[in-house]
């Protein structure tokens, strides 16, 4: 038996307010503030001025386990991820063992159904070990019950040209999509931070923005030439948005995402030598801030996903050359997004549901029930925002077993009040919600 939602006030993507009515793990009912009954045993939730948005959805997400689940599990990442208002997020391969097999993202897929706080779709490895020398099982993978449609080498570049277009045109049999962690190796050997001035005048090895964008500009073409879908992993840099901006003007079959990080921070945050500013692709300079900011605003850029990257206390609390790269960032995506994009008026709610929720479900192709519209019949995986909130980040309070958060002391703006997910509330009040069953309601198949 399902609990009831009556979500009082709320204002779905961010338009007029209304009534929401969640039950039987659907929207029941959408009617004018104050018009809703109220069922017996049904919760009201206090959404006044509060937006409702479709769940968000994560393309890109590590969630260590197998392997590393001394910096995440998949119930300590899905958690994070409930806890920032996401209802699927997709894992990607880079675990111990590798997701190269259909036996690997099976053991991921249930241990997300077990879990219970998200949908977790398992991203399958294009190459055997991550190790860039022949194809891994990607029909196995696309044919097992986790129903990969998505893979990815990220970590690592699939720097081969010739493994990379028979990857594009394997994935065409399933309707797959190949994501690229661009990245040219020999350019980068031994790089720490963005080539430029800043790492000039501090002393570490440099990382050209070219290196990522001559990755680019050949995948674009191959997807071009094979006909099939290249998305861009964590795009960063002003020129990899124009060749992206090219390519779609060309009518090629590519999608590309941002991170919140690379939305905000710049490379000038290296100075101070602290290994939480150290990500891969780097931290770049305020110029391609703003060519990304703009290159979300106007579409070039689809959506925002977050390479959620835990890890240790040991792994980052050393000295920088040392230090693993990544941050984390389930927790904080949306309230970046807002701040910089909504905030600032270059994207509306409605925006924000496109590239944080719509859009990535239809690159996954995980969008029959997530990034639907909020109206009565469809599923009820939603987010429920007050964008009036303020926080300050602590990331030894966050969800998330690592604590390398790049945002720690920042204030942010906006607080994820509650997560639905097939109307089960995964949070509430702004806390995650234990589940006391044993089994996921209406678990996706």
């Amino acid at each position: 038996m399902t609990t009831t939602y009556v979500l009082r006030g709320a204002r779905p993507l961010g338009g007029e307010a209304a009534d929401v009515v969640l039950a039987d793990g659907i929207v029941h009912e959408i009617t004018a503030p104050g018009a809703a009954g109220v069922p017996d045993g049904a919760v009201v939730v206090d959404a006044i001025d509060h937006v409702l948005l479709p769940g968000l959805v994560d393309l890109h997400t590590h969630l260590r386990e197998p392997g590393r689940e001394d910096a995440e599990t998949v119930a300590s990442g899905t958690r994070a991820a409930a806890a920032g208002g996401f209802t699927a997020v997709h894992a990607m391969a880079n675990t111990s063992p590798v997701a190269d097999t259909a036996g690997v993202v099976e053991q991921v897929w249930r241990l997300g159904r077990q879990a219970g706080w998200v949908d977790v779709h398992p991203v399958g490895a294009v190459t055997v070990g991550l190790g860039g020398d022949r194809l891994a099982e990607l029909g196995a993978m696309a044919d097992s019950p986790a129903r990969v449609r998505v893979f990815s080498d990220d970590g690592r570049c699939v720097h081969d040209p010739i493994l990379m277009r028979r990857a594009l045109e394997y994935v065409k049999a399933f309707d797959g999509v190949v994501a690229q962690h661009a990245q040219e190796p020999r350019l980068t050997e031994g790089a720490q931070m963005n080539e430029g001035v800043v790492s000039a005048e501090i002393g570490l090895a440099g990382w050209p923005a070219v290196a990522e964008e001559a990755i680019i500009a050949r995948d674009v073409l191959l997807a071009e030439h094979v006909g099939s879908r290249l998305h861009v992993c964590h795009l960063s840099t002003a020129g990899s948005v124009e060749i992206v901006r090219w390519a779609k003007g060309r009518g090629i079959d590519v999608t590309a995402e941002v991170t919140p990080h690379h939305l905000v921070l710049t490379d000038e945050l290296a100075r101070s030598y602290d290994p939480a500013f150290k990500v891969n692709p780097p931290l770049r300079t305020a110029a391609d801030v703003e060519a990304v900011r703009a290159g979300l605003a106007d579409g070039t850029i689809d959506i925002v996903a977050t390479d959620h990257a835990p890890h240790t206390r040991e792994d980052k609390d050393c000295e920088w050359g040392a230090a693993a790269f990544g941050m984390t960032g389930l927790e904080t995506a949306l309230s970046v997004v807002q701040q910089t994009m909504v905030d600032s008026g270059r994207l509306t709610w409605a925006d924000v549901a496109r590239v944080l929720s719509t859009t990535p479900a239809r690159i996954g192709r995980v969008d029959a029930e997530h990034g639907r519209p909020i109206a009565v019949g469809e599923p009820a995986n939603l987010t429920l925002v007050d964008p009036a909130a303020r926080r300050t980040v602590d990331g030894a309070a966050q969800a998330t077993a690592s604590a390398n958060t790049p945002f720690a002391g920042y204030e942010l703006p906006g607080r994820v009040v509650a997560t639905f997910l097939r109307g089960r509330a995964t949070v509430l009040d702004g806390a995650p919600v234990e589940r006391t069953d044993l089994a996921i309601e209406g678990a996706a198949r």
